[in-house]
């Protein structure tokens, strides 16, 4: 699921409590931009005694959007909902009625071998009676993961899990801050995710286990007004892209432009990719100069690189920097 654009299209990735009474209105107004998806969680923004009230505050937004798509147009996001609990999923997709076309898919937080069975049984179901495709995306943050003596096992056993469902799962997600959490960590602004190397083991071993297959998307940053919030994800982004992440979960309309802007493709990686992939085939050799007789291009080594770097130019675009 690495090689087809629609899972590179998530990109930037905005939670919003699901209760958040403006959303829909933000939506139309275009407040938030033309390039960005959006999660509306009804899981940890939202107290435990308030959930009934946040589901009626999610049905009356998309309502309006639905309402307001008829009489105009104006950029629709991928939408999707980030439930607290499996049994949430036909049930709320159900409850949307009409309005449920205007819902990519499911966000299911905290994956685990505790929840996966019921989360994927539900997926299927939604699928079952769903005019269109209904998408999910795992998030990799339970503490079961942490332990060292059981994360291969648990991180593939899972993934065997999700073969039912493969074309649906969009994005892998990883919770950085939960993560964070269990080990009593929480990086300043100048620091970057990748350097608290408990979590970015596990990362890398996330990585290594689902990258080959499915798209992996960056953990949030939390800084949105701080003096270097901009540079601070700036550079997580470049070590996010670099260790195999693409696009990042965002908590801040101001981290939107900066998200899409840092994951767009440099012109010579994208020369160079395009030379990967058009290759002579009456050539003798598989090995040459790049454009630019900077670096080597090899097709046999770079071709899986040119692919990718291609998707993500048609996603986020070319930066002539």
């Amino acid at each position: 699921m690495n090689q087809s654009l629609l899972y590179y299209s998530v990109g930037a990735l905005l939670y919003c409590p699901a209760n958040n009474e403006t959303v829909a209105d933000s939506i139309i107004n275009q407040k938030f931009g033309t390039k960005y998806s959006l999660a509306l969680c009804l899981e940890d923004t939202i107290p435990d005694g308030c959930v009934a009230e946040a589901e009626g505050k999610l049905m009356a937004a998309m309502q309006r959007l639905s309402a307001s798509c008829a009489q105009r147009d104006f950029y629709l996001p991928k939408i999707f909902i980030r439930v607290r609990n499996a049994q949430q999923i036909t049930r709320l997709y159900k409850a949307l009625g009409k309005n449920a076309d205007l819902v990519t898919g499911f966000i299911l937080p905290k994956f685990s071998l505790e929840n996966a069975d019921a989360y994927i049984q539900e997926i299927i179901r939604v699928n079952e009676i769903s005019g269109q495709p209904v998408y999910t995306m795992p998030i990799y943050e339970s503490p079961s993961i942490i332990d060292l003596r059981n994360r291969y096992d648990i991180l593939y056993t899972l993934k065997e899990k999700l073969t039912a469902v493969e074309d649906k799962v969009l994005n892998i997600r990883v919770g950085g801050n939960d993560l964070c959490h269990a080990f009593g960590f929480r990086r300043h602004d100048d620091e970057s995710i990748h350097q608290l190397r408990p979590v970015a083991n596990i990362f890398s071993d996330i990585i290594t286990i689902y990258g080959m297959d499915y798209v992996i998307s960056g953990p949030v940053w939390e800084y949105y007004r701080s003096a270097n919030w901009e540079q601070g994800l700036r550079k997580e982004i470049a070590d996010d892209m670099l260790c195999g992440f693409v696009g990042k979960t965002v908590i801040h309309p101001a981290q939107i432009h900066i998200v899409n802007e840092a994951c767009k493709v440099s012109q010579k990686d994208y020369d160079d990719a395009c030379a990967v992939l058009h290759w002579d085939s009456q050539s003798h050799s598989l090995v040459s100069a790049s454009a630019g007789r900077e670096r080597m291009n090899e097709y046999k080594t770079h071709s899986n690189w040119a692919q990718r770097t291609l998707l993500m130019a048609e996603s986020f675009g070319i930066r002539e920097a």
